[in-house]
């Protein structure tokens, strides 16, 4: 397979193809008895002669902070994560696997409690970490934790099996909170077990109370954080029923943006479904979290909104979800949003 450059995509060989050697073609050396698969060639090695940027084209972008992990760090750091139960599990396939929309490693490894995401970048450049029986030594593989077998000095860490994904189809009439001091109707309702179970549920951003459609709910504190904060600008489509029929013009207008009392808003993009009885139904996406934001704007047009659903949340999709019902969301999902909020 491909070795991972620092931005999670996979490098080259020698030979300028994706992909790893093929077996047997390497020096010939052979490893010493109990050698883990891969400990004699350090993922990653001779990354500075395969990465090298040909004339005319750009370098690899820079570690975040601004310089690499430090190796020297990485071998002194003291390893926290605590040691599975089974740590002779069967190693199959020919090393790590890139996986395109997976959980960098690093990440994975903090989520163990391993060490920080800068710790655990430290462990990776120092040769500590080992994923599928391969030593990885490059920041940014992505891989699957739920398949793949990472070991750390040695030893098979845990996988931190605590973090909850769910998304949930708010009914209207709901409010976006988790208890409610009037006794109205909320989202903390529909996982009141969970909650009772001891889980910590963060839901990601609000739909006011006539709003229906997708919330997503997580004890990831971070990705949560990350997904309502307005510089990452993840995504979010409605389909919204207006009242009037709108005019051929109304995208246009919504695109190049539209003045509210808080400042401007545009939406990313715009569609016409139906009109039907001197009503229309349109689907629109924004990235905006500001509050009724998608009510103000169309009411600023002349169209007010009669009913609201939100459909989609990055690659979220609320898909055929019954209202008031819950779903976790799958390793695709997970590693969406993860990309899409640079995690």
């Amino acid at each position: 397979m491909a070795s991972a450059s620092r931005d999670g995509r996979p490098g080259r060989d020698d030979k300028g193809r994706g992909g790893r050697k093929p077996a047997g073609k390497g020096t010939g050396k052979p490893k010493s008895p109990g050698q883990p698969k891969g400990a004699g060639k350090p993922r990653g090695a001779s990354a500075a002669k395969r990465g090298a940027p040909a004339q005319g084209q750009g370098t690899r972008k820079t570690h975040r902070k601004g310089s690499r992990p430090s190796v020297e760090k990485g071998q002194a750091r003291l390893n926290n994560s605590r040691p599975a139960r089974h740590q002779v599990p069967v190693v199959e396939g020919d090393g790590a696997t890139y996986v395109s929309d997976g959980m960098r490693l690093q990440k994975v490894l903090a989520a163990a409690g391993v060490a920080s995401r800068r710790g655990a970048e430290e462990l990776i450049a120092a040769g500590r970490v080992e994923v599928d029986g391969e030593i990885v030594v490059e920041q940014g593989l992505r891989i699957d934790p739920n398949s793949a077998i990472i070991k750390v000095d040695g030893a098979r860490v845990v996988i931190d099996e605590t973090k909850q994904y769910l998304a949930l189809n708010k009914p209207k009439g709901w409010q976006s909170t988790m208890s409610d001091d009037y006794g109205r109707p909320c989202i903390g309702d529909l996982v009141a077990e969970r909650v009772m179970a001891g889980q910590r549920l963060f839901h990601v951003g609000r739909l006011d109370a006539e709003t229906e459609g997708l919330i997503l709910l997580t004890n990831d504190g971070e990705l949560a954080h990350r997904l309502m904060h307005p510089s990452f600008e993840v995504p979010k489509t409605y389909l919204a029923t207006l009242r009037g029929e709108v005019g051929r013009g109304l995208g246009r207008r919504l695109r190049d943006g539209v003045d509210l009392d808080d400042g401007p808003v545009s939406v990313d993009s715009y569609a016409q479904l139906e009109l039907h009885q001197g009503e229309s139904l349109v689907r629109l996406t924004l990235h905006e979290g500001r509050k009724h934001v998608v009510r103000r704007m169309m009411e600023a047009v002349g169209h007010p909104v009669i009913r609201l659903v939100r459909t989609d949340i990055g690659a979220v999709h609320l898909g055929m979800q019954r209202p008031g019902s819950l779903r976790a969301l799958d390793g695709k999902e997970i590693g969406a949003l993860y990309k899409a909020v640079g995690m």
